[in-house]
């Protein structure tokens, strides 16, 4: 049995300290936001804040976050309200939409570390992968949602 703290929440769950923490959210917890995508790291779909830092929970094991803060795209905001998720909705940046939690999340924790980036700082940060290749209408977002962040 271990703790953790999930969206403000303290949670014990019955999982070995190495289970990865994308299944003990989603298996263990009902937080089936985080998506699994390819279980490598790789594609971003998995991603959440661990202590306000992006990470891809289907390599992180659940024990090595015991006492951290997590939040998953359910912890972001109750109503959508977050900037990222309302330039999302204002500029229909998904289509399928699978990857879009994981590509909101990693944009959250840009946006938190450096509130102004550049399409340079995108690029370098956001590595997740959409297969339906929305990165235009992705990049516009990302701009509109740090134009109307509070710096």
């Amino acid at each position: 049995m271990i703790t953790l703290n999930v969206n403000g929440k303290n949670y014990n769950v019955d999982v070995t300290p190495d289970t990865p923490l994308l299944w003990t959210l989603r298996d263990n917890m009902g937080m089936t936001g985080t998506k699994y995508g390819c279980g490598i790291s790789e594609c971003g779909a998995c991603t959440v804040h661990v202590n306000g830092q992006a990470k891809r929970s289907c390599v992180t094991p659940a024990g090595s976050v015991v006492g951290a803060q997590i939040t998953t795209i359910e912890g972001l905001s109750a109503d959508s309200s977050h900037p990222v998720q309302k330039a999302w909705i204002e500029l229909d940046v998904p289509q399928c939409g699978y990857c879009q939690s994981g590509m909101i999340m990693a944009t959250a924790a840009l946006l938190a570390r450096k509130p102004k980036p550049t399409d340079a700082d995108i690029d370098k940060t956001i590595t997740n992968i959409c297969r339906c290749g929305t990165y235009q209408r992705i990049r516009a977002a990302i701009h509109l949602a740090a134009k109307n962040t509070k710096s």
